[in-house]
């Protein structure tokens, strides 16, 4: 899991990003090792459907949708022929349903158009990025219908993918995001990839500034380790017992509270 692509991003996004250069180093390493990229849609129709697998399949993914996806990554994917998938927020992307939040500079529709055209599959990452599980009812549908139906309009295809922001899901996201019309969701975890965690909730491992070359080498042999993933885990699970008790005590407050 990616997020920007860039020399200088925003102090916001600088820890979730990863360098041009770094980007370059990490993806000949995948080619090196022989690894086969392929979209998320690709995993979720042969998990389904029990088809084959490349041999050694990993996905490259990008949240948010960052200006730096297109004007350094694309050029990098496309020398080794690499599929990857770049969940966009809608309503971060330049454009006419920009909405205010956005973190950094975004794509615009033309930038996401160029990279569906170079074989990206652009998936949904919902409209303005908020915690969906703390949403009542009418706002997470109207978050995740309004993403899939924005891509839907501006790429004549709705997506079939949708990654949650922060990464984190429960029960009922899950089921709002498959109502939607997605097929498969993607959350964080900071671990592998396995069938046994559904389609709604695959985890992904975080490719960040400070990921070394060695530990870059371990979590693509799936033997991941390293401080910053070590920390990651701790906090992914931490987190998810704040939210479900945040939320369990919103809701014993009644409405309005």
């Amino acid at each position: 899991m990616y997020h920007a692509v860039a020399h200088r991003p925003a102090p916001a996004v600088h820890r979730l990003s990863v360098s041009p250069g770094a980007f370059r180093a990490q993806m000949a390493v995948l080619a090196e090792r022989g690894l086969t990229p392929l979209t998320t849609a690709a995993l979720g129709r042969a998990w389904r459907t029990g088809g084959p697998l490349p041999p050694r399949p990993v996905l490259i993914t990008f949240d948010d949708g960052y200006e730096g996806v297109h004007r350094y990554a694309l050029p990098v994917l496309a020398a080794h022929g690499f599929a990857a998938t770049v969940f966009v927020t809608t309503g971060w992307l330049r454009g006419p349903y920009e909405e205010a939040g956005a973190p950094d500079t975004m794509l615009d529709w033309h930038q996401v158009r160029e990279l569906a055209a170079a074989g990206a599959e652009i998936g949904g990452h919902s409209h303005t990025h908020p915690e969906l599980d703390q949403l009542d009812d009418g706002r997470l549908r109207s978050e995740t219908v309004r993403c899939r139906e924005i891509i839907g309009a501006e790429l004549g295809a709705a997506p079939a993918s949708f990654a949650h922001p922060y990464g984190y899901s429960d029960r009922r996201v899950r089921r709002a995001v498959r109502t939607a019309g997605f097929a498969q969701s993607l959350a964080v975890g900071n671990a592998l990839a396995r069938r046994g965690q559904g389609p709604y909730a695959l985890e992904r491992v975080t490719v960040r500034r400070g990921t070394t070359p060695r530990e870059f080498d371990r979590m693509i042999t799936g033997r991941p380790s390293g401080r910053d993933f070590a920390v990651d885990r701790a906090l992914t699970k931490g987190y998810a017992v704040v939210r479900r008790t945040r939320r369990a005590l919103r809701s014993a407050a009644g409405p309005g509270r």
